[in-house]
């Protein structure tokens, strides 16, 4: 489940955290991305603590947790936070996290993040990794196709989307304007859901030497917010 990167958004938390069908479920951020920023931590733990659920957060640039399979397979929900992807996959990889990932995803913990913490888990993903113009990156894989998050607001997102996936350089894929969260079951987009009222996913898929790009149904969650503090 590919959620955007603001964490004051409670709207997406309680989605995102609804999922595990779980009364108090334990969440876990990992900022790696953002190199273990303070304040991406925090946000989080401001945001997921209006909720009833056990926040914890995973730290690769502080003292890591010896038994990494351990911590992250107690979790019901894993929250990713935005940064650098590349960065944060060599960092995963090295220490194996990105097999420990893998195995939760079977077992049916609930995964999630903004922007990097969204391309993470398809084959591909749009990222600003590298300095200069935005470049195709090759990522985790557990989702099929690709991924661009920032669409309505990064004036190149767009764009650049569309150029790879006419060129064949990456695969066909999804892309989201900031506040929206697609929701995959089983490798297969589920649900499309949102805090702003226009904002809407978009599937892009390659024909001929160009792309085509058709909006997504995508459901506004304007009602029903009730944090527990």
């Amino acid at each position: 489940m590919a959620l955007p990167p603001e964490l004051d958004n409670l709207l997406l938390v309680k989605y995102f955290l609804e999922q595990t069908q779980r009364r108090k479920p334990k969440v876990a951020f990992i900022g790696t991305a953002g190199g273990d920023a303070e304040t991406a931590r925090l946000r989080f733990y401001a945001g997921f603590s209006q909720f009833e659920c056990k926040p914890t957060h995973l730290p690769f640039f502080a003292r890591t947790p010896h038994d990494l399979e351990s911590f992250v397979l107690e979790q019901d929900a894993i929250f990713v936070g935005g940064g650098n992807t590349r960065s944060m996959l060599a960092v995963w990889r090295d220490w194996g996290l990105d097999g420990y990932l893998r195995t939760a995803w079977e077992k049916g913990v609930v995964l999630g993040g903004g922007s990097a913490g969204s391309i993470c888990w398809f084959e591909h993903g749009v990222t600003d990794s590298i300095a200069g113009p935005l470049t195709a990156l090759p990522c985790l894989g557990f989702l099929a196709g690709s991924n661009c998050p920032h669409y309505d607001s990064e004036p190149m997102r767009r764009p650049t989307f569309r150029r790879l996936v006419a060129s064949g350089r990456i695969p066909d894929g999804i892309a989201a304007d900031d506040g929206v969260a697609l929701h995959y079951i089983d490798n297969r987009l589920a649900h499309a859901v949102s805090s702003r009222p226009r904002a809407k996913a978009y599937r892009i898929a390659r024909s001929g030497r160009r792309a085509v790009e058709r909006a997504l149904p995508t459901r506004y969650l304007a009602h029903g917010l009730k944090p527990a503090k």
